[in-house]
Protein backbone atom coordinates (compact mmCIF):
# COMPACT_ATOMS: atom_id res chain seq x y z
CA UNK A 1 0.00 0.00 0.00
CA UNK A 2 1.13 3.56 -0.81
CA UNK A 3 -0.39 7.08 -0.21
CA UNK A 4 0.24 9.36 -3.05
CA UNK A 5 0.27 13.21 -2.51
CA UNK A 6 -1.47 15.42 -5.21
CA UNK A 7 -2.63 18.59 -4.17
CA UNK A 8 -4.15 19.81 -7.37
CA UNK A 9 -3.77 23.37 -7.90
CA UNK A 10 -1.16 26.03 -7.16
CA UNK A 11 -0.96 28.42 -4.96
CA UNK A 12 -0.39 26.51 -2.11
CA UNK A 13 1.58 24.04 -1.04
CA UNK A 14 3.74 21.87 -3.37
CA UNK A 15 3.26 17.87 -3.21
CA UNK A 16 7.08 17.59 -2.35
CA UNK A 17 7.15 19.71 0.22
CA UNK A 18 4.08 18.18 1.87
CA UNK A 19 5.16 14.56 1.04
CA UNK A 20 8.06 15.46 2.74
CA UNK A 21 6.11 16.82 5.60
CA UNK A 22 3.99 13.65 5.86
CA UNK A 23 7.23 11.12 5.76
CA UNK A 24 8.96 13.10 8.80
CA UNK A 25 5.67 12.37 10.92
CA UNK A 26 5.74 8.62 9.47
CA UNK A 27 9.25 7.23 9.02
CA UNK A 28 9.29 4.42 6.59
CA UNK A 29 5.93 4.94 5.19
CA UNK A 30 5.24 4.52 1.03
CA UNK A 31 4.63 8.13 0.54
CA UNK A 32 4.88 9.12 -3.42
CA UNK A 33 3.84 12.14 -5.80
CA UNK A 34 3.37 12.32 -9.12
CA UNK A 35 6.87 13.22 -10.10
CA UNK A 36 8.00 9.39 -9.00
CA UNK A 37 4.61 7.60 -8.55
CA UNK A 38 5.91 4.03 -9.07
CA UNK A 39 3.47 1.51 -9.95
CA UNK A 40 -0.42 3.11 -9.26
CA UNK A 41 -1.55 -0.50 -8.54
CA UNK A 42 0.37 0.03 -5.46
CA UNK A 43 -1.41 3.39 -4.32
CA UNK A 44 -4.44 2.67 -1.85
CA UNK A 45 -4.82 6.44 -0.48
CA UNK A 46 -4.60 9.51 -2.05
CA UNK A 47 -4.33 12.72 -0.23
CA UNK A 48 -5.77 16.04 -2.55
CA UNK A 49 -6.98 19.17 -2.33
CA UNK A 50 -8.43 19.43 -5.75
CA UNK A 51 -9.68 16.19 -7.24
CA UNK A 52 -8.33 15.50 -10.58
CA UNK A 53 -10.98 14.04 -13.72
CA UNK A 54 -8.36 11.56 -14.93
CA UNK A 55 -6.56 10.43 -11.44
CA UNK A 56 -9.23 7.78 -10.37
CA UNK A 57 -9.38 5.89 -13.16
CA UNK A 58 -5.71 5.28 -12.85
CA UNK A 59 -5.96 3.82 -9.37
CA UNK A 60 -7.22 0.60 -9.51
CA UNK A 61 -6.64 -0.58 -6.15
CA UNK A 62 -8.08 3.35 -4.17
CA UNK A 63 -9.49 3.01 -0.91
CA UNK A 64 -9.66 6.81 0.80
CA UNK A 65 -9.00 10.08 -1.21
CA UNK A 66 -7.91 12.12 2.14
CA UNK A 67 -9.27 15.67 1.31
CA UNK A 68 -6.50 18.07 3.14
CA UNK A 69 -9.21 20.74 4.30
CA UNK A 70 -12.33 20.54 5.47
CA UNK A 71 -14.89 21.42 2.17
CA UNK A 72 -15.52 17.59 0.45
CA UNK A 73 -18.52 18.92 -2.18
CA UNK A 74 -16.30 18.48 -5.50
CA UNK A 75 -14.92 14.99 -3.91
CA UNK A 76 -18.24 13.01 -2.80
CA UNK A 77 -19.84 13.53 -6.29
CA UNK A 78 -16.61 12.79 -8.43
CA UNK A 79 -18.03 11.30 -11.44
CA UNK A 80 -14.90 8.92 -11.78
CA UNK A 81 -15.07 8.11 -7.96
CA UNK A 82 -15.92 4.28 -7.59
CA UNK A 83 -18.86 4.09 -4.95
CA UNK A 84 -16.80 2.06 -2.74
CA UNK A 85 -13.91 4.44 -2.11
CA UNK A 86 -13.43 6.17 1.60
CA UNK A 87 -13.30 10.17 1.50
CA UNK A 88 -12.31 11.86 5.25
CA UNK A 89 -11.34 15.64 5.42
CA UNK A 90 -9.75 17.02 8.18
CA UNK A 91 -10.46 19.47 11.27
CA UNK A 92 -7.57 21.18 12.19
CA UNK A 93 -7.35 23.96 14.49
CA UNK A 94 -5.09 26.04 13.43
CA UNK A 95 -7.26 26.46 9.93
CA UNK A 96 -9.69 27.03 11.70
CA UNK A 97 -8.55 29.95 13.91
CA UNK A 98 -7.38 31.67 11.08
CA UNK A 99 -10.61 31.64 9.45
CA UNK A 100 -11.56 33.31 12.72
CA UNK A 101 -9.19 35.92 12.42
CA UNK A 102 -10.07 36.24 9.00
CA UNK A 103 -13.39 36.95 10.28
CA UNK A 104 -12.28 39.16 13.00
CA UNK A 105 -9.96 41.33 11.20
CA UNK A 106 -12.74 42.51 8.66
CA UNK A 107 -15.29 42.83 11.99
CA UNK A 108 -12.99 45.35 13.19
CA UNK A 109 -12.08 47.05 9.76
CA UNK A 110 -15.58 48.04 10.20
CA UNK A 111 -15.56 48.65 13.89
CA UNK A 112 -12.86 50.90 13.69
CA UNK A 113 -13.60 52.76 10.47
CA UNK A 114 -10.59 51.62 8.56
CA UNK A 115 -12.09 51.74 4.90
CA UNK A 116 -13.24 55.18 5.96
CA UNK A 117 -10.23 56.52 7.24
CA UNK A 118 -7.87 55.44 4.29
CA UNK A 119 -10.63 57.64 1.98
CA UNK A 120 -9.54 60.62 4.15
CA UNK A 121 -6.65 60.90 4.25
CA UNK A 122 -6.48 60.18 -0.02
CA UNK A 123 -7.60 63.31 0.23
CA UNK A 124 -6.61 64.96 3.29
CA UNK A 125 -9.33 65.31 5.11
CA UNK A 126 -8.90 65.33 9.37
CA UNK A 127 -11.90 63.89 10.28
CA UNK A 128 -12.66 62.20 13.78
CA UNK A 129 -14.73 59.09 13.51
CA UNK A 130 -16.10 57.63 16.52
CA UNK A 131 -15.19 53.90 16.73
CA UNK A 132 -18.43 51.21 17.21
CA UNK A 133 -18.35 49.25 20.66
CA UNK A 134 -18.22 45.27 20.48
CA UNK A 135 -20.66 45.16 23.53
CA UNK A 136 -23.80 47.12 21.09
CA UNK A 137 -22.45 45.11 18.10
CA UNK A 138 -24.32 41.85 16.83
CA UNK A 139 -22.00 39.36 14.64
CA UNK A 140 -23.56 36.70 13.32
CA UNK A 141 -22.08 33.14 12.34
CA UNK A 142 -23.71 30.78 10.14
CA UNK A 143 -21.91 27.41 10.38
CA UNK A 144 -21.79 25.86 13.71
CA UNK A 145 -19.54 23.31 13.32
CA UNK A 146 -15.52 23.41 14.08
CA UNK A 147 -14.69 26.19 12.13
CA UNK A 148 -17.88 28.25 13.08
CA UNK A 149 -17.88 27.32 16.61
CA UNK A 150 -14.05 28.93 16.62
CA UNK A 151 -15.40 32.24 15.14
CA UNK A 152 -18.38 32.47 17.31
CA UNK A 153 -16.11 31.84 20.52
CA UNK A 154 -13.24 34.51 19.37
CA UNK A 155 -16.08 36.61 18.91
CA UNK A 156 -17.63 36.24 21.68
CA UNK A 157 -14.62 36.73 23.87
CA UNK A 158 -14.12 40.06 22.24
CA UNK A 159 -17.07 40.96 23.91
CA UNK A 160 -19.48 40.98 20.74
CA UNK A 161 -22.95 39.91 21.12
CA UNK A 162 -22.51 36.86 19.03
CA UNK A 163 -25.68 34.85 17.14
CA UNK A 164 -24.83 31.14 15.44
CA UNK A 165 -26.80 29.83 13.14
CA UNK A 166 -26.95 26.17 11.94
CA UNK A 167 -29.67 23.69 10.18
CA UNK A 168 -29.59 21.49 13.64
CA UNK A 169 -29.69 22.78 17.26
CA UNK A 170 -26.49 23.68 18.74
CA UNK A 171 -25.72 24.55 22.07
CA UNK A 172 -22.93 27.07 23.13
CA UNK A 173 -22.02 29.48 25.96
CA UNK A 174 -22.47 32.83 25.50
CA UNK A 175 -23.93 32.56 22.42
CA UNK A 176 -27.38 32.56 21.26
CA UNK A 177 -27.99 30.25 18.81
CA UNK A 178 -30.51 29.78 15.65
CA UNK A 179 -31.74 26.39 14.13
CA UNK A 180 -33.26 25.47 11.03
CA UNK A 181 -34.63 27.28 7.63
CA UNK A 182 -37.82 29.48 9.65
CA UNK A 183 -35.36 31.42 11.65
CA UNK A 184 -32.01 32.14 9.38
CA UNK A 185 -34.15 35.67 8.09
CA UNK A 186 -35.08 36.87 11.31
CA UNK A 187 -31.54 36.47 12.18
CA UNK A 188 -29.62 38.40 9.19
CA UNK A 189 -31.82 40.88 10.21
CA UNK A 190 -30.56 41.86 13.53
CA UNK A 191 -26.44 40.97 12.73
CA UNK A 192 -24.59 44.24 11.52
CA UNK A 193 -21.87 41.62 10.36
CA UNK A 194 -22.83 37.56 8.76
CA UNK A 195 -19.82 35.72 8.84
CA UNK A 196 -20.54 32.39 6.47
CA UNK A 197 -19.02 29.53 6.86
CA UNK A 198 -21.04 26.90 5.75
CA UNK A 199 -19.92 23.93 3.77
CA UNK A 200 -21.48 22.92 0.09
CA UNK A 201 -24.49 20.70 0.32
CA UNK A 202 -27.94 21.09 -1.77
CA UNK A 203 -29.08 22.52 1.46
CA UNK A 204 -26.84 25.59 1.03
CA UNK A 205 -26.31 26.21 -2.30
CA UNK A 206 -27.33 29.76 -3.39
CA UNK A 207 -28.88 30.17 0.40
CA UNK A 208 -27.57 33.51 0.31
CA UNK A 209 -29.94 34.58 -2.64
CA UNK A 210 -32.20 37.67 -3.19
CA UNK A 211 -34.25 37.17 -0.35
CA UNK A 212 -31.65 36.36 1.78
CA UNK A 213 -29.54 39.41 1.29
CA UNK A 214 -32.90 41.86 1.29
CA UNK A 215 -33.29 39.96 4.76
CA UNK A 216 -29.94 41.18 5.89
CA UNK A 217 -29.79 44.29 8.13
CA UNK A 218 -29.59 47.41 6.04
CA UNK A 219 -25.65 48.65 5.73
CA UNK A 220 -24.60 45.55 7.30
CA UNK A 221 -21.01 43.63 6.06
CA UNK A 222 -21.34 40.04 5.00
CA UNK A 223 -18.27 37.69 4.59
CA UNK A 224 -17.54 34.74 3.21
CA UNK A 225 -15.19 32.36 4.27
CA UNK A 226 -17.50 29.10 3.31
CA UNK A 227 -17.99 28.14 0.21
CA UNK A 228 -18.15 30.26 -3.00
CA UNK A 229 -21.34 28.99 -4.16
CA UNK A 230 -23.38 29.74 -1.46
CA UNK A 231 -24.05 32.91 -2.59
CA UNK A 232 -25.88 33.93 -5.90
CA UNK A 233 -23.22 36.42 -7.29
CA UNK A 234 -25.50 38.47 -9.12
CA UNK A 235 -28.23 39.14 -6.34
CA UNK A 236 -25.20 40.21 -3.95
CA UNK A 237 -23.99 42.61 -7.06
CA UNK A 238 -27.52 43.79 -7.30
CA UNK A 239 -27.99 44.29 -3.50
CA UNK A 240 -24.95 46.32 -3.23
CA UNK A 241 -25.42 48.19 -5.87
CA UNK A 242 -29.28 49.40 -4.95
CA UNK A 243 -27.37 50.70 -1.25
CA UNK A 244 -28.68 47.76 0.84
CA UNK A 245 -25.98 46.09 2.36
CA UNK A 246 -22.88 48.23 3.16
CA UNK A 247 -20.03 45.58 2.23
CA UNK A 248 -19.37 42.50 1.20
CA UNK A 249 -15.97 40.54 2.01
CA UNK A 250 -15.34 37.40 -0.60
CA UNK A 251 -12.57 34.63 -0.40
CA UNK A 252 -14.36 32.47 -1.91
CA UNK A 253 -16.67 32.19 -5.20
CA UNK A 254 -18.42 30.09 -7.85
CA UNK A 255 -15.86 30.40 -9.82
CA UNK A 256 -11.87 30.35 -8.67
CA UNK A 257 -9.64 31.59 -10.03
CA UNK A 258 -12.03 34.52 -10.19
CA UNK A 259 -11.80 35.22 -14.10
CA UNK A 260 -10.28 38.77 -14.86
CA UNK A 261 -13.44 40.24 -16.33
CA UNK A 262 -16.01 39.01 -12.83
CA UNK A 263 -17.63 42.63 -12.52
CA UNK A 264 -17.17 41.84 -8.48
CA UNK A 265 -13.49 43.04 -9.11
CA UNK A 266 -13.87 46.28 -9.30
CA UNK A 267 -17.11 46.84 -7.09
CA UNK A 268 -16.52 49.89 -4.80
CA UNK A 269 -18.29 47.67 -2.37
CA UNK A 270 -16.24 44.70 -2.30
CA UNK A 271 -13.44 43.48 -1.05
CA UNK A 272 -11.85 40.25 -2.45
CA UNK A 273 -8.94 38.06 -1.26
CA UNK A 274 -7.85 34.97 -3.33
CA UNK A 275 -9.10 32.42 -1.02
CA UNK A 276 -6.81 32.61 2.05
CA UNK A 277 -8.70 32.74 4.80
CA UNK A 278 -7.30 29.39 6.19
CA UNK A 279 -3.88 28.39 4.84
CA UNK A 280 -2.13 26.00 7.57
CA UNK A 281 -2.66 22.74 8.15
CA UNK A 282 -0.30 22.82 11.12
CA UNK A 283 -1.27 19.24 13.53
CA UNK A 284 -3.72 18.20 10.89
CA UNK A 285 -1.01 16.56 8.91
CA UNK A 286 -0.62 13.93 11.87
CA UNK A 287 -4.17 12.81 11.28
CA UNK A 288 -3.31 12.10 7.46
CA UNK A 289 -0.91 9.97 8.41
CA UNK A 290 -2.40 8.01 11.03
CA UNK A 291 -5.74 7.55 8.57
CA UNK A 292 -3.02 5.90 6.18
CA UNK A 293 -1.92 3.73 8.79
CA UNK A 294 -5.56 2.80 9.75
CA UNK A 295 -6.60 1.98 6.73
CA UNK A 296 -3.88 -0.87 6.29
CA UNK A 297 -4.95 -1.74 9.68
CA UNK A 298 -8.65 -1.90 8.49
CA UNK A 299 -9.60 0.66 11.53
CA UNK A 300 -12.52 3.20 11.40
CA UNK A 301 -10.76 6.45 10.10
CA UNK A 302 -10.49 10.00 11.59
CA UNK A 303 -13.54 12.30 10.23
CA UNK A 304 -15.00 10.24 7.72
CA UNK A 305 -17.40 11.62 5.10
CA UNK A 306 -20.84 10.28 4.37
CA UNK A 307 -20.51 10.69 0.71
CA UNK A 308 -25.08 10.84 0.71
CA UNK A 309 -25.20 13.87 2.82
CA UNK A 310 -21.89 15.80 1.78
CA UNK A 311 -20.15 16.29 4.85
Amino acid sequence: MALLVNIGHDGWYRDRELAAELRNLSPGADIRTLEEPGDLAEITMLAVSGLADDLPPQLPNLALVQKLGAGVETIVAHPALAPHVQVTRLKPLEPAREIAQYCLAYVLQGQRNILAHAANQARASWESLEPKENHKTRVGVLGMGHIGGETAALMRDLGFEVHGWSRSAKDMEGVTCHHGAESLEPMLGICDYICAILPSTGETRGLINAQTLAAMKPGATFINAGRGDLVDEAALIADLDRGHLGHAVLDVFCTEPLPEQDPLWAHPQVTITPHISGWHLGEALQDVVENFRRLGAGEDLLHAVDRQRGY
